[in-house]
Parts: structure tokens; sequence; C-alpha cells
């Protein structure tokens, strides 16, 4: 009897440590160089150590994020893949007309981690201008003539770029790129005139004024960028766009997996140098539970249909 209970504890310890040893696959249906992507990166390590297992970051950019989450959807459902989503995740349903997945019903929430900011940048050597209302007099003296860049159709920075273009008031063309990486690219290379971007995806770029940061979304300056004034400040104050981001897992993970990965992010996030890595970054981090993270993506999928509709943005 004892020799079956040794027998029986022995297999389920290497039962638990096989689980441990297996990593824990993060996608992130954004390219390299994203906001998603900077800050999943910066807490991987820490996260890493809160499970006690390896972390495999992988990026499968595409459809505005849709090929990425459809694989996050199709995963074991086992706790061993999560991905981290963005807007995108509920604005993509108003704008495709046929989604392979069902953004609601086909995910396990498990936290919104908190907000980054966007920040609208221009080429400095393609425009002149020094602050938001000498960019408008710039777009205004050529209408057409100048474009803009975001990281896809319907995705948060073409509806963040597209609110101000509507309240500017301004003719410009819209270029999408595949991709937070691609876009940047052609914004340093002066391809397309300017951007709406999150802030960590170009914060060096600015640093170094290869990138002129016009202004930031946000009631106030921010810490991490306290040279950027706010669109509000500027002339704006009706200006409302901002980029959350959250941990999802496939539909119906079990409660355990859950809880687990919830307690790992909130520890990882508590730790120095994570802190120090999103305070750098100008994010917010405000973890919720898993289910205000549910209820949340309810609201934000109604709250994103209007602006979707008010934008006319339709992907055929």
């Amino acid at each position: 009897m004892k020799r079956a209970c040794a027998f029986l504890l022995a297999l389920f310890a290497a039962g638990a440590a096989a689980q441990s040893d297996r990593p824990l696959r993060i996608i992130l249906p954004v390219a390299p160089g994203s906001g998603v992507d900077t800050i999943t990166r910066a807490v991987g390590p820490s996260l890493s150590k809160a499970l006690g297992q390896s972390v495999v970051i992988e990026n499968l950019p595409g459809a505005g994020s849709v090929t990425g989450t459809a694989a996050i959807v199709k995963a074991p459902a086992d706790g061993s893949h999560i991905g981290l989503v963005s807007n995108n995740h509920v604005i993509n349903p108003s704008v495709y007309p046929k989604m392979p997945f069902d953004s609601i019903a086909d995910i396990t929430p498990i936290m919104v981690v908190g907000s980054t900011p966007l920040v609208l940048v221009t080429n400095p050597t393609k425009v002149p201008a020094k602050n938001l209302q000498e960019l408008i007099a710039f777009l205004k003296a050529k209408p057409g003539a100048y474009n803009y860049a975001s990281s896809g159709n319907g995705t948060i920075l073409h509806l963040a770029a597209e609110i101000f273009v509507n309240q500017a008031k301004v003719e410009v063309k819209h270029i999408p790129y595949k991709g937070v990486g691609p876009m940047v690219t052609d914004l340093l290379g002066g391809q397309v005139e300017w951007g709406v971007v999150a802030l960590p995806s170009v914060q060096g770029h600015i640093k170094n004024g290869a990138l002129r940061a016009m202004a930031v979304n946000g009631k106030e300056r921010l810490a991490a960028a306290p040279e950027i004034p706010t669109f509000a400040e500027q002339g704006m104050p009706g200006y409302d766009a901002e980029a959350w981001f959250a941990v999802i897992g496939p539909a119906r993970m079990p409660a355990a997996a859950v809880k687990r990965l919830h307690a790992a992010f909130i520890t990882a996030l508590a730790t120095p140098e994570v802190k120090e890595a999103m305070a750098k970054q100008g994010n917010t981090i405000n973890p919720s539970s898993p289910e205000a993270a549910a209820q949340f993506f309810r609201t934000e999928l109604v709250k994103y249909a209007d602006v979707v509709k008010r934008a006319g943005v339709k992907i055929d």
C-alpha cells in the first residue's frame, strides 16, 4: 500500500514538473515593435519567474490582429497558450463583414492590464510644423496632398488618426501598413508624413529627433515625456482615443489556470523592474479581475461600433 502511494505521489510530482518544464506560449497578434510587443517583452522575464516556467513570445500579425487572435482562440485551452490583445480585438467585429471567431464568446478574459499613450508624430524633414496648430495649417494648405500611416485598416491607430482628421477638418490620404514596424519604417523614411502611434514604439525616434511629437492623448502631460503637449492644450479638448492592452486565453480555460496566470501577472507587474519599464514607456498599469475584463470587453465592443460607424471605416 505504501509503495502504491509512493508511486502515485512520484507520478503526480512528475506531471507537475512536466507542466512547469513546458513553456508558456504568449501569442501577440501584432508585429514586432508595436506598443503591445514592447510591453509584453518588458514583462516576460518577471512573468517567467512568477510562473516558474519559461515564456515564449510569438508575433503573428496580419489582418488588423485577426490572424494572431485566431491562433489564440484555436490553441489548447489548458493554460499553455495565452495572448495579449489591444483595442483592435473589439474593433474588428465592426470593421470586417465576416470574422473567423467571436471576440467575446471564443475567449477567456484574464485581465485588462492597462493603457498606453498614443502620440501623433511627424517626419520633421517632410513637415516643418512644430506644434498641432501649425500641423493643421500645413495640411490645410494643400488638401489631399499629404499622407498619414496606420498599422492597418480599422486598427486603433487608424481610428485615432481619423478622429484627429475629422476634428481638424483636414483632407489627407490614409496609407495602411501591415503592422507598426513597417508603418514606423516608412515614417522614418519620409514615405508618409505623419501618423498616430503608441509612445513605446517611437520613444527612441522622438528622443533622437528622427520623428517629432506633435501631441499626446490624455488630460495631462506624461511624466515619461513631459515635453509633449496634449491635444487638449493645443485646441482639441474633444480628442479622445486610448489604447489599452489585455491578457486573454482560448474559451473554456479551467478556472485554476486562469487564477494561476492572473496571479502571476499581478506578481510580475508589481516587480521594480517592470514598474520602471512601464513608467519609462508612459504606460498606465491598472490590472483588472477576469470578471471585470469580461464586462470591459462587452462595453468596448459597443463603444467602438459607434466610433467605426462615425469614421465610416469598412473593409470588404
